[in-house]
């Protein structure tokens, strides 16, 4: 029997490109707005419903909510060009098989495709669905703000493993927001109710790190009054994150092992193990793989951490993502500061995207703040930025002067800031138009114009 699938899809070239690609094997019907969609499918069986997260009218994830609570058991595949943790642990808690981010290979699709119908057809042999867990509502988090690839991808890794048991290895560059991630995946698992618990294993001796990682008895050495648990135990049913994983002595390494494997530890002093329920997020900015080989680092113990691995790419290698997060540290620093700045002058923007910020993130944030404290216009100059920025050389080419620019009128500057107010209205709004002109105070027809207007997809 040929299985049917529905392409749910308001841009017509991918939804005509969907339709030839998919339409040799298998029945396709492809249509351009999510209230159709629904009533489609109350009148036809479909086995996968291809679906466009940004509809008008309708989101994808509404309509997802809509197919889920009437037909459970269409299998849906979301997709987007929006990536962010938020919708796509939304979408899985909803029951979404797959979440992929556009542009897509389309081999790769295809086998996506495949697979999905495959195991879909084996689900629908099963009849006892009683033990399918919804996990609980879980506290926001700061949200990953990216437009790059590589960074979606990795959202999507985060929104899975999220809420999975596994034990996460973190790395990447100083600087790149390692523990951000990891709050994420805490944040939104089933732990996120329990404690989040965080500790530098770089930024303390030997001996203290044991104490505070174990805990110890009362009178286990000089100075121990009274009995202390330690972050094995404060960390049970919750999340221990262990920053600097790297820099922990082999017989700290040996005694991590056993907790891993055991879920059990003895307090330095005690007699007699504990049990505990935590769930252990790594990171490092080295190769531990390198350190294995040189010695430094204990092979079965990289095993137990690299269960699931999550490399963050450096600031240099998403530079889609630089004036993103510079405007949102920008409107962070100037609500603290109480500071009325409108964007960053062509000038400024040409020297942040030129620089090749080898503290990452981290030093992104610094910079935008000592700026803001800086700048006393609506627009933050290169003056305004710290010195080795300011003064960093780039080609004329990719600086327009300040006087005598025609991009520095009066006119033009506030038609900048418009397209700025659009594009972060957009953003905010996950892409929904009629929310975006809803926030904005216009009309859709207004912001449709405006967007062809300033080429905003």
């Amino acid at each position: 029997m040929i299985e049917k699938i529905l392409i749910v899809e308001d841009q017509l070239n991918l939804r005509k490109l969907l339709l030839l690609l998919l339409q040799k094997d298998y029945q396709v019907v492809a249509i351009e707005n999510a209230e159709e969609a629904f009533e489609l499918i109350q009148q036809q069986s479909f086995d996968l419903v291809l679906l466009d997260n940004r509809l008008p009218q309708m989101t994808g994830l509404d309509l997802l909510k809509a197919i889920k609570h009437s037909y459970p058991d269409i299998c849906v595949i979301l997709m987007t060009a929006y990536a962010d943790v938020a919708t796509a642990v939304e979408a899985l808690k909803l029951g979404v098989f797959d979440y992929i981010i556009k542009p897509f290979d389309l081999n790769k699709f295809k086998k996506l495709i495949k697979r999905t119908l495959e195991l879909n057809r084996s689900i629908q042999q099963r009849t006892d669905q009683s033990q399918l867990i919804t996990p609980p509502k879980f506290d926001k988090v700061q949200e990953i703000l990216t437009n790059s690839s590589n960074m979606m991808e990795l959202c999507r890794d985060i929104a899975k493993v999220s809420q999975s048991k596994a034990t996460i290895l973190i790395t990447g560059e100083s600087g790149t927001g390692k523990e951000l991630v990891a709050k994420t995946i805490h944040y939104y698992s089933t732990r996120s109710d329990k404690p989040f618990i965080k500790i530098n294993c770089g930024a303390l001796a030997d001996t203290l790190l044991e104490s505070i990682l174990f805990g110890h008895e009362k009178g286990a050495f000089t100075g121990a009054y009274q009995r202390q648990i330690g972050l094995f135990g404060r960390a049970n049913q919750g999340t221990l994150f262990l920053d600097e994983v790297s820099e922990m002595s082999e017989n700290l390494q040996v005694k991590l092992l056993r907790v891993i494997q055991e879920k059990e530890f003895e307090p330095i002093g005690g007699n007699h193990p504990i049990k505990s329920d935590f769930r252990l997020i790594t990171a490092t900015n080295r190769n531990l793989q390198d350190m294995v080989i040189a010695g430094k680092f204990r092979q079965d113990l990289f095993y137990r951490l690299n269960v699931i691995g999550l490399n963050l790419p450096p600031l240099r290698d998403r530079k889609s993502d630089i004036m993103i997060l510079a405007r949102y540290f920008m409107q962070q620093f100037c609500v603290e500061n109480n500071k009325h700045i409108l964007d960053f002058s062509e000038q400024s923007v040409a020297l942040l995207n030129h620089y090749n910020w080898p503290g990452n993130v981290r030093e992104l944030s610094n910079a935008i703040e000592y700026a803001v404290i800086m700048s006393y216009g609506l627009f933050i100059e290169p003056e305004d930025l710290p010195k080795h920025i300011h003064n960093l050389p780039i080609k004329s080419n990719h600086i327009v002067s300040d006087r005598g620019s025609s991009g520095n009128t009066l006119k033009e500057r506030i038609k900048n800031y418009e397209k700025v107010l659009i594009a972060d209205a957009l953003r905010k709004n996950k892409g929904h138009r009629d929310n975006t002109a809803k926030d904005l105070g216009v009309s859709r027809r207004t912001l449709l114009y405006k967007l062809q207007e300033y080429e905003i997809g």
